[in-house]
């Protein structure tokens, strides 16, 4: 793993690649945000915009769901793939929210992990997007991206987000899970980084390694 100041010479770099660095689900609330991110287990980013672009003009609160059958939801979010389980977790996740939290989301990630269809990914994810809690998403891209530079060093999801909490200062835990993130995607990408276009090249332990 990397020292302190390797680090945050990382963060500083992927700073200045990504300033505009952000959330790329579309959404206006904390629940239309929850309902995005359940949707976006195994399914990209751009086709669950595509699908709640129709989704939230039809639907707004927990109330517009839970009329609806598990069926009735699975048409209309099929697209983003595994809509039985994903329309069961969502209807469950709103009757949820409709019995013990008179419609809202709550704000923590004790209580959001409770909810059908949320693990703590998700929990993460509403907490910093929505609430502006200070927060680290581990997702595919932020565990490679993390484990392969340096970051972390771990091999499973929860001891990467406790390397990354220990490791970043926490007013950029957030910030740092959208430049994971974004760098997964366009340059550290999973089956082929593009290593020539990496300004990390300096720190990447997995590139000083030989790409192993």
């Amino acid at each position: 793993m990397l020292d302190k100041k390797d680090i945050d010479n990382v963060l500083e770099i992927l700073l200045k690649l990504y300033p505009d660095a952000k959330a790329e689900l579309n959404f206006s609330n904390p629940f239309e945000l929850l309902i995005a991110t359940i949707l976006s287990a195994q399914c990209t980013d751009v086709q669950v915009n595509k699908t709640t672009a129709v989704l939230f003009n039809e639907l707004k609160t927990p109330n517009d769901y839970v009329k609806l059958t598990v069926e009735e939801l699975g048409e209309k979010i099929k697209k983003c793939g595994f809509y039985n389980t994903k329309s069961k977790n969502i209807l469950g996740t709103c009757n949820i929210l409709i019995e013990k939290y008179q419609g809202e989301v709550p704000d923590n990630i004790d209580d959001l992990m409770e909810l059908p269809g949320v693990g703590r990914k998700t929990a993460n994810v509403v907490v910093s997007n929505a609430f502006g809690t200070p927060a680290i998403a581990v997702d595919t891209h932020v565990f490679r991206v993390s484990n392969r530079i340096g970051l972390a060093s771990s091999d499973n999801v929860l001891d990467t987000e406790k390397d990354l909490m220990e490791n970043i200062d926490r007013r950029l835990w957030s910030k740092a899970h959208h430049l994971l993130i974004f760098h997964g995607r366009r340059i550290c990408k999973a089956r082929k980084p593009l290593c020539e276009k990496c300004p990390l090249t300096l720190y990447c332990l997995y590139f000083k390694r030989g790409g192993i």
